[in-house]
């Protein structure tokens, strides 16, 4: 049986990314990078993936920290894609993979698409080289956006983004995810909680984020992730009353993708603020835990 490990004693890190999604680290070596950071608990939430997750784990028993094998499911709600992380998923779960199946057809047909749609904008090969840069089995924005600043196209991948793979840009496809009622069944079935990711980094109005949030909790949702590596120390406490207002448990994720990203780093993350209920609270940490803390 496991037991209750004391919250403050352990530090959470619950969203990352490695090679299997659009990550730049090995699940194994995200694992280590994790450890050196000091932190005791990683879940790893590749993008519509699980792949990771068997190689993470056996990393995390060498590195003595605690694996949440986890997901981020993207989801079209109000005609914007928002991501849904589903924590201590059972990734043998079948709905759930056939579910993330079929988001990752529709990312490589939208990979194809974009390469297409920045072939007409004058920039050839952008497809092949986002394929290069893919480890796992699907293909992101982000790999087109490492190929598009390697050759010179923006000075940065974050810039990337802004000039050619956001609404009305050259290599912007929209698409249809599933639905927020489809991933929380996913994520729910596979026995895991589901956490609206970053929620502070999409671009709604106060009350189109209520709405959100009420449907989310319609639906099931647990959790919010209140702390995350790009929200602002304002973000934050604004991201905590919510969770509040909703009774949404708190979450706290890096959403760490690589080391070549400085401002984002694993365990590098500000506290939850007063009032919140993590949602790690009443896990069952079992003998992974008596490690990390030993």
């Amino acid at each position: 049986m496991g037991y209750n490990a004391p919250p403050m004693s352990l530090r959470y890190d619950l969203h990352s990314h490695s090679l299997a999604s659009d990550g730049t680290l090995s699940p194994s070596e995200l694992v280590a990078r994790a450890a050196a950071a000091g932190v005791n608990v990683l879940a790893l939430t590749d993008h519509d993936e699980t792949g990771g997750v068997a190689e993470a784990e056996r990393a995390a028993i060498k590195a003595g920290i605690c694996l949440v094998p986890g997901v981020e499911v993207s989801v079209t709600w109000g005609k914007q894609t928002i991501h849904v992380v589903g924590l201590n998923v059972n990734t043998g779960h079948a709905p759930l993979q056939e579910g993330l199946t079929r988001s990752r057809e529709f990312r490589n047909w939208r990979a194809e698409e974009m390469g297409r749609r920045l072939a007409k904008h004058g920039i050839e090969g952008a497809y092949e080289g986002a394929v290069a840069r893919a480890h796992g089995r699907i293909i992101s924005r982000t790999h087109f956006a490492h190929f598009l600043a390697e050759n010179g196209h923006a000075a940065s991948v974050r810039d990337v983004f802004k000039s050619f793979l956001k609404p009305r840009k050259p290599g912007y496809v929209p698409g249809e995810w599933a639905s927020l009622e489809e991933a929380l069944g996913w994520i729910h079935g596979a026995g895991g909680q589901a956490v609206i990711a970053h929620p502070a980094r999409y671009t709604m109005s106060a009350s189109k984020r209520r709405k959100l949030l009420g449907e989310f909790v319609e639906l099931g949702g647990e959790g919010l992730e209140v702390v995350s590596g790009s929200h602002s120390r304002g973000d934050n406490f604004s991201m905590a009353q919510l969770a509040k207002n909703h009774k949404l448990l708190a979450s706290a994720g890096s959403d760490f993708h690589g080391p070549e990203n400085p401002w984002v780093e694993l365990g590098r993350l500000q506290t939850l603020p007063d009032g919140c209920r993590a949602i790690w609270e009443g896990w069952q940490l079992d003998e992974c835990a008596r490690r990390a803390v030993s």
